[in-house]
């Protein structure tokens, strides 16, 4: 909730016209680095100063910060990218709700004109969206998880096709691939057509994972799912991508990734965690969607398909947000694995950066570091 203690709204005039500012003030502001006091200055709905320490304008008793970033998006409000892709606004609203004010819808392992359809779309929303994230269907056989078998393939012309489109229209893409099925040279081709290269659904060894990285994949999809493991004999990419990753996504739903294993995983990692939901249509839709013309259903906070796999997530980057800070994780390094990482990731500073900021797209958690509302919310009055 926001107490305003003190409300400075002054009209200035330029250019003939007057233009509103307004001052607000918060024990914690995250701005893409450090996490403390800070007085906001606002101009006609925009973020035009951030004044560390300085406490001016009114008092907004909850963190204030960008909106989350999430790079792992399959669906939301009851809507999948892969049956839908025309419907991606629905999905971007979905996630604008739980404080996600940035997705980078995923389109997972399907037929080829699956993938030319979602290309057709992402280009007509380009200006809407942080770019498509491409899992599969360039992945290991033995560890596609509920991606379908049917579908899984080398990598082939379609694929090349669909990035060349996207790349040229200077749209963003992430592709996720198994780097023993692609070998070094084809991701050494993508890296050099600009893509953003992730290993997963991978059942390569250190030595294959190690070449992946050499020849310049930047991330590793989804740590420890779907995935060779790191055992004490073996360090598989689970342990090639904790120690060499730049970047090392995360689903921190308790469910993919043991609350154990992720407090490891955090200390490991040293600051490369991108966290992602993962989410698939049940996020801000109904209990249940059809995939690969099987229902897949919530169970006890679990998506389940009928092989009793998991498929996908129901879960927000919010809620990674509390579970990460009730295990211990000190609230400045989740946000910069919510905010400051993806937006690196993508090279996107901007959007780990306050100035500049709509009010719409910055948001205020509450005490509990739950999604409070968007900064529009505090403002203006």
């Amino acid at each position: 909730m926001a107490t305003h203690l003190v409300l400075l709204v002054l009209p200035m005039w330029h250019g003939g016209k007057a233009r509103m500012t307004e001052w607000v003030f918060s024990e914690s502001v995250f701005d893409g680095a450090s996490l403390g006091p800070a007085s906001l200055c606002i101009e006609n709905g925009h973020i035009i100063e951030v004044a560390p320490l300085a406490r001016r304008g009114a008092e907004i008793s909850g963190a204030i910060m960008p909106g989350f970033l999430d790079l792992q998006v399959n669906g939301g409000g009851g809507v999948l990218l892969n049956a839908e892709p025309s419907r991606i606004s629905e999905i971007c609203a979905a996630h604008r709700r739980f404080g996600t004010v940035g997705i980078m819808p995923t389109v997972i392992t399907d037929a080829p004109d699956v993938l030319i359809a979602v290309t057709d779309a992402i280009l007509a929303a380009k200006d809407d969206v942080l770019g498509l994230h491409i899992e599969g269907p360039h992945i290991a056989l033995s560890k596609r998880g509920t991606h379908s078998a049917e579908h899984v393939r080398p990598m082939d012309d379609n694929t090349i096709a669909a990035v060349k489109r996207l790349r040229d229209a200077g749209v963003t893409v992430l592709l996720t691939l198994a780097p023993e099925i692609v070998g070094a040279a084809a991701i050494a081709d993508l890296m050099a057509m600009g893509v953003i290269v992730s290993l997963g659904h991978s059942d390569a060894t250190a030595e294959e994972a190690e070449a992946g990285f050499a020849a310049g994949a930047q991330a590793v999809t989804h740590l420890f799912n779907a995935m060779s493991p790191m055992t004490h004999r073996a360090a598989g990419l689970a342990g090639v991508a904790m120690e060499r990753a730049p970047f090392v996504g995360l689903i921190a739903d308790g469910i993919h990734v043991e609350d154990r294993v992720l407090k490891i995983a955090v200390r490991a990692t040293q600051g490369q965690i991108f966290l992602v939901s993962d989410a698939m249509p049940t996020v801000g839709g109904p209990d249940q969607f059809d995939l690969y013309g099987t229902t897949i259903r919530v169970e006890d906070g679990r998506l389940l398909n009928a092989e009793g796999a998991l498929a996908g997530a129901h879960t927000t980057m919010a809620e990674g947000v509390v579970r990460l800070i009730g295990l211990g994780v000190p609230p400045k390094d989740v946000l910069h694995m919510t905010i400051t990482n993806p937006a690196a990731l993508i090279g996107r500073s901007d959007l780990a950066s306050l100035v500049g900021r709509s009010v719409e797209d910055v948001i205020v958690l509450n005490q509990d570091w739950g999604v409070n509302d968007p900064l529009a919310s505090f403002v203006g009055h």
